[in-house]
């Protein structure tokens, strides 16, 4: 370990100042200080030196130093072209990093990263701290891959990480919860002051811990479909699921005698809000009214 990590004051400092670099607040970019909240965040993702690391914008290197000291292997995604040649020249020591300058939205990672093209074995772990503005879609992307990670060690916006770890009947429970929970536990790992970046964003920041489930809780025909039949559920929270139901199926006379049944088999009040309503059960509730969900689409 070097005796003036990356992530001190000092040394993003004069990092900034070396480059002629700030940062970018359209790519929600904000760097971090505090060696102790990375090492946590190793510890959480239990990163050895048989772990295959994906990071997500590493920046000007931060997370990326601590992660080649203890990792088999790192691949850093930056799409920032600024800190490319930081990347390249201030970690030019670690033969075990690869900087890619690609977008993790848009790049197929079974096609860059041999150990996920071949097969290879070996424990993979995705790092990264994230850009607010950008976290549900990089997550949701990465659990509907087919990428055998392990889990994902995230930094996001703490409200963010509480809504995707959230359990049924708390305020933060959504479809944003259903989402991540049909195919990851979830575990937020620490929360991270705001004090702590340069410069410093609004709001607080948490560590969320997403561990891979062997198969889904849920088994559905159609994943896109179930969460946005979820996300109906959900589209005005203080009204009761009937309500809500009715503003997906429409309130035709027959439609509601048939959902009326669906919920009465399925031992689901029709007075509950959605928050109180488990995963199971939203699963359920999708299958039975697979039919409903065919009539209204020809009708629309």
């Amino acid at each position: 370990m070097r005796d003036k990590p990356i992530a001190t004051p000092s040394r993003t400092r004069e990092i900034l100042r070396k480059y002629g670099l700030d940062a970018k607040k359209s790519l929600g970019q904000n760097f971090l200080m505090d060696v102790s909240v990375l090492n946590q965040m190793l510890d959480a993702g239990g990163i050895d030196d048989q772990t295959v690391v994906i990071e997500i914008g590493p920046g000007i290197g931060a997370l990326t130093e601590q992660l080649v000291e203890v990792a088999k292997k790192v691949y850093a995604f930056e799409i920032d072209q600024r800190f490319i040649p930081v990347l390249e020249e201030e970690l030019s020591d670690y033969s075990n990093l690869e900087v890619i300058h690609q977008d993790i939205l848009t790049v197929e990672l079974q096609e860059v990263i041999p150990e996920i093209k071949h097969h290879s074995g070996e424990r993979i772990v995705v790092v990264a701290n994230l850009p607010y503005y950008i976290t549900t879609p990089i997550i949701m992307r990465l659990i509907a891959s087919s990428i055998p990670f392990d889990c994902m060690v995230l930094m996001m916006q703490k409200e963010v990480a509480e809504r995707m770890a959230a359990g049924p009947n708390t305020k933060a429970y959504g479809s944003l919860s259903i989402a991540v929970m049909n195919h990851c536990q979830q575990d937020i790992a620490l929360i991270v002051p705001r004090t702590v970046f340069n410069p410093a964003p609004n709001v607080d920041s948490a560590v969320l811990c997403l561990t891979r489930r062997s198969e889904p809780l849920v088994k559905v025909d159609n994943e896109e479909a179930f969460q946005t039949f979820v996300k109906a559920t959900f589209q005005h929270r203080r009204k009761t699921l009937w309500n809500n139901l009715m503003s997906v199926f429409g309130k035709d006379k027959t439609v509601k005698s048939k959902l009326s049944a669906i919920l009465e088999q399925l031992g689901i009040d029709p007075k509950r809000r959605p928050e109180s309503l488990t995963i199971s059960e939203f699963g359920h509730l999708y299958e039975a009214t697979s039919s409903l969900r065919d009539c209204s689409e020809k009708t629309n």
